[in-house]
């Protein structure tokens, strides 16, 4: 049984996304607040959290932003603002997924499932993916750029399988969202160039001047074949 975490201050939002996700097979706990929902979802109990963006102590984009520091649990967050800046502050966060209010609580429940089945399925193949000095091990999930472990959410980890598998290839922005996360409609497609900048950061990448993921300007997004 699936164990998430809601975080939010409205008890009756907390009540009405406990019981959907109750009926549908999860073990569920609550937190009114930020610094308590920061205190959970740390202790690696969860499977999953549904977040609000705005709590009283720490806000939600603080609080996932402090929790990945240290966690790649997946995160949906819960929000009322609705403009492609939010939207794009929400993933510049951390987030894996989020709903504007009012949400769907069928809808809410839907993704959680498919963020879950994204995060816990192996990826196909078992076999080593390596391009110059970045290696991705589909079977462990790990990712070294020179030997050196690199620490990728679930969705990054996803996206670089989905170009390593084809480097050289170029893929759009919408390509990319059917290949990682299996439907287009998960967010405005200018999302996808945060999770770019995560994976770029982590492996130490120079978007300038780029060892390995290189942008095709006004097409989208390739590994480079050619990566030393």
């Amino acid at each position: 049984m699936p164990k998430a975490l809601v975080v939010d201050d409205e008890a009756n939002i907390r009540e009405l996304v406990s019981v959907y996700l109750t009926s549908a097979g999860f073990a569920v706990e609550q937190a009114a607040g930020g610094a308590e929902g920061l205190r959970m979802a740390a202790s690696g109990a969860f499977d999953i959290v549904i977040l609000d963006i705005m709590l009283p102590e720490l806000d939600g984009a603080t609080l996932c932003r402090r929790l990945r520091e240290t966690s790649d649990v997946p995160v949906i967050m819960l929000t009322a603002r609705d403009t492609e800046f939010d939207k794009i502050a929400l993933l510049e966060s951390g987030a894996d997924d989020y709903l504007t209010k009012p949400f769907s609580p069928p809808e809410l429940v839907a993704r959680a499932r498919a963020v879950l089945r994204r995060a816990s399925a192996p990826t196909s193949g078992s076999e080593q993916i390596r391009v110059g000095g970045l290696v991705l091990d589909p079977g462990t999930r790990e990712v070294t750029v020179d030997g050196a472990p690199i620490d990728l959410t679930s969705k990054e980890f996803d996206m670089l399988t989905v170009m390593m598998r084809d480097a050289g290839v170029v893929f759009s922005r919408e390509r990319l969202l059917e290949s990682a996360w299996g439907f287009s409609g998960y967010v405005d497609a200018r999302g996808i160039d945060v999770h770019i900048k995560h994976i770029r950061e982590k492996l130490g990448d120079d978007a300038a001047s780029p060892r390995f993921i290189e942008t095709v300007r006004g097409v989208g997004y390739r590994v480079r074949k050619d990566a030393s």
